[in-house]
């Protein structure tokens, strides 16, 4: 990494460079949790359709993951303060827009383009602290980094619900826009680097996989809506597939490869990126998905679901620091790993069996506590363990891997868990809607509208004396939806956890047996979950 001349070395600040980009990380994991609370208000604003709004999520977090490894060798090739300007500039802009639309597309084509934003603002922000600082002050830097991007995540629910609740939802958008616009205030006191022997960006890579999710995410979205065996559906999903196929051949013959093919031999290697996986199915999905079920099923505001999830995610503040002192007391990375992944499956199943109508904060803790003490445990510990078992000359490979499966399988298994919980709702409805012919909307419009957080509206539109019932029936639809998807998610956590203590046996390593002592001179680029 070569520093590259600012025209005045008294112009770059280290202390506005740390503070402006560790604002930018706890302004980013704040989309991912905090726009699912919002859902309902903007549904309600632009009358939007369910499959229509999640791309309000969706979209965010498809490009989000798709556009890193390309921002990343961008950001190599131009320059990581450029790289990071125009990150910002784009995220602020895509807010500015997003608190302003009226209509959903555009809406959901600006939470695409932040998602591009935030993939370059991560890639660069982390590589502008690595070249910024050294030695000790590059360790404290990137514990902070972790700490920072927890509080995101911990706080983007509960301030998505108070901004919208008390001033409306473009308020959240706005708030990101003016943020942002104050940490580009910062960027002239950066200094510039660049990596000298940056490769070209892998372009026909970046498009085959961009495309590939894409149309996953968007056939797992529109499955519901249109049939699971609609041609449309199918030609997406096949559509998926080969240009996946077309993918792994185009990595195979590029010189400069988006992935390394290579790295998936490595079976420690592998089995330290599923852990993020197991992350998504027992922790990421119910950022953006359960605050609805308790605005329906518990009648609460915005405001009081997102408080709610604090629960579940405060615990991420504090229990890295765990995960550090058990290293520091013999523990073995595998150990820690295996407690992580226990709590992270128990925690799934324990809310399986307690989530109901009327449910209140203390039958929620358990549960929602072990989630977030089994994603505290892994947080960070995983991403410094990765690049301790692959060469030195792959770590950024490997830490880009590790980043976009972590990103991707989000964006796939939220998607996919709203498509199943619209499934399950509506085939529950289409079973007994019949007994409130009061009721003058089909299944498929109530499922939407329940999952997306909203019964309030169609409530209104009954009888005073059929409304109990009513309510009553379709809760326990909704419930019930939620406990199959539950369930399915703690029996692919357990399956994946089995797989990936088995993988991690084996003879002694750097990723088995504690951290490497060099490897505190490292930086390890912190995700968003």
């Amino acid at each position: 990494m070569d520093p590259l001349p600012t025209g005045s070395a008294r112009r770059t600040s280290p202390a506005m460079t740390l503070g402006a980009v560790l604002l930018t990380l706890l302004i980013l994991p704040t989309s991912v949790t905090g726009s699912g609370v919002a859902l309902p208000h903007i549904g309600h604003d632009t009358d939007a359709s369910l499959d229509a709004l999640q791309w309000v999520v969706h979209g965010y977090n498809l490009t989000f993951a798709s556009f890193m490894l390309a921002c990343g060798s961008l950001a190599d090739l131009i320059g990581r303060r450029r790289m990071f300007t125009v990150g910002a500039v784009l995220f602020t802009a895509a807010s500015l827009v997003s608190a302003l639309a009226s209509n959903i597309i555009l809406l959901d084509l600006m939470r695409g383009a932040a998602g591009i934003g935030a993939a370059a603002l991560l890639t660069s922000g982390s590589s502008i602290l690595a070249t910024t600082f050294d030695g000790a002050a590059r360790t404290r830097v990137f514990a902070a980094v972790g700490i920072t991007t927890g509080a995101g995540l911990a706080l983007g629910a509960m301030a998505a619900g108070v901004l919208a609740d008390n001033l409306g939802w473009r308020s959240f958008y706005g708030a990101h826009a003016l943020l942002l616009a104050l940490v580009l205030i910062a960027v002239p006191f950066m200094a510039e680097s660049r990596s000298e022997s940056a490769a070209s960006v892998d372009w026909a890579g970046t498009v085959t996989f961009v495309s590939s999710l894409f149309l996953l995410m968007l056939g797992m979205v529109e499955g519901p809506q249109w049939g699971w065996g609609s041609k449309g559906v199918l030609a997406m999903l096949a559509g998926s597939v080969l240009l996946m196929v077309a993918f792994v051949l185009v990595e195979r013959r590029v010189r400069h490869p988006m992935f390394d093919l290579r790295l998936l031999s490595n079976g420690r290697f592998m089995a330290l990126c599923l852990i993020p996986v197991v992350v998504t199915f027992a922790f990421v999905i119910l950022l953006p998905l359960l605050p609805n079920y308790l605005m329906v099923a518990n009648g609460q505001s915005s405001q009081a679901a997102g408080t709610t999830m604090l629960l579940m995610t405060v615990p991420i503040l504090i229990t890295p620091l765990l995960a550090g002192k058990l290293v520091k007391w013999g523990w073995s990375n595998r150990s820690v790993f295996a407690v992580s992944l226990i709590c992270l499956t128990a925690g799934v199943a324990w809310l399986a069996v307690e989530l109901k109508p009327g449910i209140g904060a203390g039958a929620l803790a358990g549960p929602l506590i072990t989630l977030g003490v089994g994603l505290g445990l892994n947080f960070g510990l995983v991403d410094g363990a990765v690049l301790d078992v692959v060469s030195p000359e792959a770590t950024g490979t490997a830490a880009g891997f590790l980043n976009t499966l972590r990103l991707g399988s989000e964006a796939v298994v939220i998607a996919a868990a709203g498509s199943a919980l619209v499934n399950l709702v509506r085939n529950w409805l289409d079973d007994g809607l019949d007994r409130f012919p009061g009721y003058r909307g089909g299944a498929t419009e109530l499922a939407n509208n329940v999952n997306s957080g909203d019964l309030a509206g169609p409530l209104a539109t009954l009888p005073d004396e059929v409304r109990s019932r009513f309510f009553d029936f379709v809760t326990e639809g909704l419930t019930g939806a939620w406990q199959s998807v539950l369930w399915a998610s703690a029996a692919i956590c357990a399956v994946l956890s089995v797989a990936i203590y088995a993988m991690l046996a084996g003879r002694k390593s750097r990723a088995t047996d504690g951290p490497d002592p060099v490897a505190k001179e490292r930086p390890v680029a912190e995700s968003m979950s």
